[in-house]
């Protein structure tokens, strides 16, 4: 029986390799035989890009530099790439000063990438990582109420109110749309992805910030459950979730289906923090997870709506019990779970 030849030898480029999105979905075009470059800031730097020189054994793997806040440092890698994937952001919820550690290099990420892009002349398409963050903020009240890629959050709001971590949804919003001006100005065939809060094992060397969140309500961690998961409710409307597997399997299928086109939001389940308490403490009674929050409301404000991406004919793998099952084991592994 004749082996399988690779679908296409076609070149990808994943800016900001070292992260928990980007390390997998590198992962995963390898092993659908593209050849893959990824920029990371120090290249050099062995520990930080360890798990991804261990990738290099799946196929052609080039690890380069790039840095977001300089211009030119994507050309060489870009250069002769059919896709490129942007996954990087900077990210620092603990900011004092996210204009200039969030927003300005967000937006002059995307912009740097996308000119690289132009330059190329052989980039067919461009996909963004954006986040449920940029349609999920707005001042409306009530529950139940629906959002999807015609939705943008409330810049107005994010930048008046300065919330409680308003800078990342800020930045992520202005970036985003940074990104479609700047493509329809100059050709580029962009889709954005708009993934929810994401969990499931990863291949970084550090536990990503986002699983340590969604696992809060099972490591008892009060700072991550009151700061910034209730504060995640309440700012933008629910706790919505994606398997990282799924959010990058969704860049690669919107990445090479010719009907694809504008945003796509990535999110398997929608929930509150009162909800997603009660079903963690039934499925695993062992960690006794708390399920009394007084008066925080037990429903959440709104669900985020992956319908446009089910219609183009995506298949989410992962369910909710399947994100925390594969979650909760990789936590057990890393020891960062009580017997």
């Amino acid at each position: 029986m004749a082996t399988q030849q690779p679908i296409s030898k076609k070149t990808a480029c994943v800016v900001g390799g070292t992260g928990f999105v980007a390390s997998l979905l590198v992962k995963l075009l390898l092993q659908k035989g593209y050849a893959v470059r990824t920029t990371v800031r120090d290249p050099d730097n062995h520990k930080k890009v360890s798990h991804l020189t261990a990738l290099q054994e799946l196929g052609e793997l080039e690890i380069l530099a790039g840095d977001l806040t300089d211009e030119g440092s994507f050309d060489a890698p870009i250069a002769g790439c059919d896709l490129v994937f942007h996954v990087a952001t900077p990210v620092n919820f603990a900011s004092q000063d996210p204009e200039n550690d969030m927003i300005k290099p967000a937006i002059q990420g995307v912009l740097n990438v996308l000119k690289s892009c132009v330059k190329a002349k052989t980039v067919k398409r461009v996909v963004l990582t954006s986040s449920a963050a940029t349609v999920s903020i707005n001042t409306l009240e009530g529950t139940g109420l629906v959002v999807d890629e015609k939705d943008w959050s409330d810049l107005e709001f994010l930048t008046n109110v300065k919330p409680p971590t308003w800078g990342y949804p800020a930045s992520k919003t202005l970036a985003e749309k940074t990104a479609w001006k700047f493509a329809e100005e100059n050709n580029i065939d962009l889709i954005t992805v708009i993934p929810s809060l994401m969990a499931g094992p990863s291949l970084t060397p550090d536990v990503p910030s986002s699983i340590g969140l969604a696992m809060a309500l099972i490591t008892g961690d009060d700072f991550l459950i009151n700061m910034a998961l209730k504060g995640m409710q309440m700012l933008s409307g629910s706790i919505s979730i994606a398997h990282v597997e799924d959010v990058c399997r969704a860049h690669i299928f919107l990445a090479e289906k010719e009907s694809a086109s504008g945003r796509y939001i990535c999110c398997a389940a929608n929930t509150g923090v009162p909800e997603l308490a009660k079903f963690l403490n039934k499925r695993y009674p062992q960690y006794k997870v708390p399920t009394e929050f007084g008066d925080f409301p037990s429903e959440a404000k709104l669900i985020i709506s992956s319908e446009k991406l089910i219609k183009e004919g995506f298949d989410f793998k992962y369910g909710i019990e399947e994100i925390y099952d594969q979650t909760v084991e990789y936590f057990k592994a890393k020891g960062l779970l009580q017997k």
